[in-house]
């Protein structure tokens, strides 16, 4: 596809379901973001959002419809095409965080630039090296380079873990943003400060931002709301995990 559209998200009747004589869980006609655009997506817990989340990232695949991702037809891509698009475009903030315990803070932040050729290259486009560019995610996220690059990410609270991974999700300027309900485990103001930060380092990297929670309380701090029952016409039952992948 040549060109950039407006639009860094679109789906067009997609239906999927976990095997093809089961009900479908989700029947969207129509769902789009915006390039820079931050939606927040709400709904209860077995609404569809993670199902949701895994077909924008290519970690599932609708059994119709069309998925277009920053002007990538997700139906076109195959195999170690997937995990080579994931992690080229798209900066997930997983709920658990997922940080990896063997690794230090650094090796953490930088994880993504070590399998993605694009965003190693973004992560330099400023002029400064990776490392110059891990350190200064880390002050942006309001932790000390000095006093945890090193640090085994086990030893660092739930709101450094939390703000570590949100730095590795906006290294290398990936297109767009998905955060799953990052949030749970922080009180309200932690929250509110939390969710300024990640937009200042948005809005600087040109992301765009899908932010999935079931705390209707935040969505007056973005662009948008969107309540996934509003769109989603299947009926929905059962569980809605979603297996980490990056």
């Amino acid at each position: 596809m040549t060109g950039t559209s407006n639009q860094i998200v679109r789906l067009d009747n997609v239906a999927f379901s976990w095997a093809d004589d089961l009900q479908p869980v989700l029947m969207i006609n129509e769902f789009n973001i915006d390039r820079g655009e931050r939606v927040f997506l709400r709904g209860p817990s077995g609404s569809g959002k993670t199902t949701l989340l895994s077909l924008i990232a290519a970690v599932l695949t609708p059994q119709s419809g069309s998925i277009v991702v920053d002007d990538v037809a997700l139906g076109s891509l195959r195999g170690g095409q997937k995990d080579q698009f994931r992690v080229d475009r798209i900066g997930l903030v997983f709920q658990q965080f997922n940080l990896l315990p063997f690794l230090s803070v650094r090796d953490n932040i930088q994880l993504p630039c070590r399998f993605s050729k694009a965003r190693r290259k973004q992560a330099g486009q400023t002029g400064m090296s990776i490392n110059q560019e891990t350190d200064r995610l880390l002050r942006a996220m309001h932790l000390s380079p000095e006093e945890l690059l090193n640090k085994p990410v086990t030893q660092l609270s739930v709101g450094q873990q939390q703000r570590v991974a949100v730095a590795r999700a906006l290294i290398g300027r990936p297109p767009l943003i998905i955060a799953d309900e990052p949030t749970s485990a922080l009180d309200s103001e932690t929250r509110q400060a939390f969710i300024e930060l990640l937009f200042v380092e948005a809005n600087a990297a040109g992301c765009s931002l899908l932010f999935v929670s079931h705390d209707a309380s935040l969505a007056s701090f973005f662009d948008r709301s969107i309540d996934l029952r509003e769109i989603n016409t299947a009926a929905v039952s059962g569980s809605d995990e979603w297996e980490p992948v990056q």
